[in-house]
């Protein structure tokens, strides 16, 4: 069975941190660069951050110096560490390939910002 099961997400101040976790079903992991994406109310999903093989990470500008992307092949785990949280981060949040096409997505895991 394919899954994505994301968690971690919650409610947190301004200048907060998170850690996301997701643990995804070995036929999307093993083969694949892994990304976070977010969506937040009115806007179209948006990458995050990529893992790619070797270790190679890709972020977004809006998150540079704050977010870190990690994975765990043995866990079949991607993470997102998130520091100093900012409204504007305020969405859910995804995990998945790192680049299309993208048969489905998991339910994702809420992240709101308070200032």
């Amino acid at each position: 069975q394919v899954r994505l099961v994301e968690s971690g997400g919650g409610l947190v101040q301004a200048g907060g941190s998170l850690r996301l976790s997701c643990l995804a079903s070995g036929s999307i992991f093993s083969v694949n660069p892994m990304g976070w994406y977010r969506q937040a109310p009115g806007k179209q999903r948006e990458l995050v951050a990529r893992i790619i093989g070797g270790g190679t990470t890709n972020y977004a500008d809006s998150v540079k110096g704050r977010f870190t992307i990690s994975r765990d092949n043995a866990k079949n785990t991607a993470y997102l560490q998130m520091s100093n949280l900012k409204p504007e981060d305020t969405a859910v949040y995804y995990c998945n390939k790192g680049f299309p096409p993208f048969d489905f997505w998991g339910q994702g895991t809420q992240v709101t910002v308070s200032s």
